[in-house]
């Protein structure tokens, strides 16, 4: 089931960026993987997926060693408390969810204890949902100026989570603000900023992301089926 749904995404995402004359392959997909066990992502290894989304750091450690001979990247996409940094920081290979400059901090004291550079992305609310995480569209300008000064981060892009609706099209204005958003930031010209990535649109909307710009489209129960 899996290598099918598999297929039928890779040929929307295809498509897609036809449409919007994108290149397809400047669209990375991400593979959702929380709460799939081990057997379930190595069906999808096996399948040819090559970037795994998890939620939690506790139950991505268990894949990541249980799946560590194979060549495949990780990804955070949950929410990141400061105390879970440590863990985080040299686990995955980018970080989608830096809200704040405290958890930004904090993933830069652990990377440079590892002694390596962590690339993140910034992430925004751009709905400002209050069940939500996120910097805020106004706020998100300064907040990368500010992690742009740490020196074991790099800002590689912007993330967001849009309100959910039944229609696509809906969705649409929150992806174009964030591409605003981004070009904004890129226009600002920081030192050890880098705008290439935009982490937006999943299963129900991720078309009209890719349209907008979205250049990682975050996807699971198109792939997995739906959780149990």
């Amino acid at each position: 089931m899996i290598k099918e749904n598999l297929l039928q995404i890779q040929d929307r995402i295809r498509r897609a960026a036809i449409r919007c004359d994108r290149d397809p392959a400047s669209v990375k997909l991400v593979a959702v993987s929380k709460t799939i066990p081990a057997n379930g992502v190595k069906e999808a290894i096996d399948a040819g997926v090559t970037v795994f989304g998890e939620n939690y750091v506790q139950e991505a450690q268990g894949k990541i060693d249980a799946l560590a001979s194979y060549k495949v990247s990780w990804h955070f996409i949950g929410h990141l408390q400061s105390n879970k940094a440590k863990y985080a920081a040299g686990l995955f290979e980018l970080i989608h969810s830096v809200d704040s400059l405290k958890l930004a901090r904090e993933i830069d004291k652990q990377a440079r204890k590892r002694n390596r550079v962590q690339p993140v992305l910034i992430q925004v609310n751009i709905a400002q949902e209050a069940s939500k995480s996120g910097t805020t569209e106004d706020e998100a300008p300064e907040l990368v100026r500010n992690v742009s000064l740490l020196s074991n981060l790099s800002v590689r892009g912007l993330m967001t989570m849009p309100p959910f609706f039944n229609a696509p099209d809906k969705v649409k204005p929150y992806f174009r603000a964030l591409r605003q958003l981004r070009d904004r930031i890129a226009g600002m010209q920081i030192d050890n900023i880098s705008m290439a990535e935009l982490s937006m649109g999943m299963t129900g909307d991720f078309e009209v992301a890719i349209e907008e710009g979205a250049t990682l489209v975050r996807i699971g129960t198109a792939i997995f089926g739906e959780r149990q």
